[in-house]
């Protein structure tokens, strides 16, 4: 396969063995606390956080869980979730003063204690274990699940809120906050925070043969803005970044609460559920805090109640509206109207002694430095896609190659590192809902599948200009051209009927890397979960702070997109907490 395996340069940086622990564990080092210690040394590390911990001699029965808090932690404010809403939260909280703790049900990877190995990556460090899918496998789900969330593991894409977009949610959906200033302040906020830049040093296999494509054919081709260094030539970002230089949440934002001295992080701890009460007279409860579960020194399962005067709910689009549900909110919102940005790809395979160079392999180099927007038609319908390329390792590559026989498969995957995807993903007007023991639904709309069918031939049409000596898709029936070998009504022929097959019939495989909308923003509890402010509308001081807030698919690479609303929904936070200041 001419496949390296781990990136070689990550071990064979000199100060691998270094004894500066930023070198070997990252900047968060100092801010992460494992709760399998003896409780002396938690209680003498969340203290040091000017936390305020306890080990009740009798522990509480508490909630209508029934679970028994050996633990209580208390804090200004607790959120529930590291990635792109969370960590941004969390960040400005703790900057602003308050006591702010974070929970992650996931682990902490960075720098030089990742392993980059594909399997063992995407059991670490992905949601299911990067096994996740629709409950009818209609599509293959990536998300991440580790400190800093799908920002630790994503492909670098940094592009602000369309204007488009920004249009329809302030008018259709009457949400002020997309036309405010406060949300242009947040998006160059949170830019300027994460270092996005559009130059492109030295552009990857698949990256290149997108633009010369494009550029064959006449079609769009622009450089994609990335929250990583001009020189960042890695390919092995979508397993965690190497070197800090792809600036997420656990770089940027989680630094602001550990350099703060404000709050602690504790990683393997996941939120059960978020307790509020009501009091007479009022008609919606008040959160109090969450009670999570974690492993303690004896490796048991064992809870801990966190009391804070506000809760931040940011586990992401698949995970939030469990966690809302499993707390006893009953708003029929809460779960629906999932977006997925589906996703279809073509490939071609472009043989060593062709262009491009022949050092050039399909999984080195910037994962997304090129984009086209050849068939976006957001002008006319608000609906359409966009072509770009993706991260495929081997294990990934493997399951998304059609399966004709042990010998088709064989070739295929000694073609590896000289294949290259393109993709075509669509802002989807279709929707699922997710429901409780994960369970997806999803339901791609009509329009949905011929604007991907429109991507779908432009993809291969780049791939083939671009020099492609084979052609594919990833339709079960497993079709190739040859190019070269290939008249042109055989190419126009094959192009046509790839292009056009039915997407919602299992035939072809569907994929998504992002989700959303499943808690959406509304002005109206009639048809969405969360207020303008992010906050729910049953429960007060209970705010959620990811993707699923969306009132709409996006469109584009929502990073920027999620992290300048959470970083409005943190200023809503900080006047609430204000407020209980000045009433006590």
């Amino acid at each position: 396969m001419d496949y390296c395996g781990p990136d070689p340069d990550h071990f064979n940086q000199p100060n691998q063995h270094s004894s500066n622990s930023e070198n070997l564990f990252g900047p968060l080092h100092k801010g992460i606390v494992y709760l399998n210690k003896p409780k002396q040394i938690i209680a003498e590390t969340l203290q040091r956080s000017k936390l305020i911990i306890s080990f009740p001699s009798n522990p509480i029965k508490h909630s209508t869980n029934h679970k028994t808090p050996s633990m209580v932690i208390k804090c200004d404010a607790v959120v529930i979730g590291s990635g792109s809403g969370g960590g941004v939260v969390a960040g400005v909280l703790a900057k602003s003063g308050y006591k702010v703790l974070v929970l992650e049900k996931g682990n902490y990877y960075a720098r030089k204690n990742l392993t980059l190995l594909e399997g063992q990556s995407m059991e670490q460090m992905y949601l299911g274990q990067g096994l996740l899918a629709t409950s009818y496998m209609e599509a293959v789900i990536l998300a991440g699940s580790t400190i800093g969330g799908g920002s630790a593991i994503n492909w670098s894409a940094s592009i602000k809120t369309p204007q488009h977009v920004l249009s329809e949610w302030s008018k259709k959906y009457e949400l002020k906050l997309f036309e405010s200033q406060l949300y242009q302040e947040a998006m160059e906020v949170v830019c300027e925070k994460m270092g996005v830049q559009c130059e492109v040093q030295d552009e990857g296999f698949n990256n290149m043969i997108l633009r010369k494509g494009c550029k064959e054919l006449g079609y769009e081709v622009k450089n994609i803005p990335r929250n990583s260094s001009s020189d960042h030539y890695c390919g092995w970002c979508c397993l965690g970044c190497k070197d800090g230089r792809k600036k997420g949440t656990n770089e940027t934002w989680l630094v602001d609460l550990v350099e703060s001295g404000n709050g602690v992080i504790l990683p393997e701890c996941e939120a059960i559920e978020v307790v509020h009460d009501r009091k007479k007279g009022k008609d919606r409860s008040t959160a109090k805090g969450v009670v999570f579960e974690f492993k303690n020194q004896d490796g048991e399962k064992d809870f801990c109640l966190v009391e804070s005067k506000v809760t931040i709910v940011a586990c992401g689009a698949m995970c939030t509206p469990l966690l809302l549900k499993k707390s006893g909110l009953k708003n029929p919102n809460i779960g629906k109207n999932l977006h997925i940005h589906p996703v279809v790809m073509g490939w071609g395979h472009f043989p060593a002694k062709s262009w491009p160079d022949v050092e050039k392999k399909s999984y080195q180099g910037g994962i997304m430095t090129a984009m086209s927007s050849v068939v976006e038609d957001f002008n006319e319908s608000g609906y359409g896609v966009i072509i770009q390329t993706p991260a495929l390792h081997p294990g990934m590559f493997s399951t998304v190659m059609p399966w004709v026989s042990a010998i088709d498969f064989k070739n295929r995957m000694t073609k590896f590192s000289r294949t290259a995807h393109v993709f075509a993903l669509a802002r989807d007007k279709g929707s699922g809902e997710i429901r409780p023991k994960t369970s997806i639904s999803y339901n791609m709309d009509k329009l949905d599948e011929k604007n991907l069918n429109k991507g779908l031939e432009k993809c291969l049409r780049i791939l083939a200009a671009a020099g492609a000596e084979e052609i594919g898709t990833h339709s079960n029936k497993g079709r190739t051209l040859n190019v070269k070998n290939a008249s042109f009504d055989e190419f126009e022929c094959f192009v046509k009927e790839e292009s056009s097959k039915g997407l919602s019939d299992l035939s072809t495989l569907i994929c998504s890397a992002h989700q959303m909308g499943s808690c959406r923003m509304g002005v109206e509890m009639g048809g969405s979960a969360v207020n303008p402010n992010g906050e729910t509308w049953e429960v007060e001081g209970l705010f959620v702070a990811d993707t699923s807030v969306f009132p709409t698919a996006l469109g584009v690479n929502p990073m920027v997109t999620v992290q300048s609303i959470a970083y409005c929904t943190a200023q809503a936070v900080l006047e609430s907490l204000g407020r209980m200041e000045e009433a006590a």
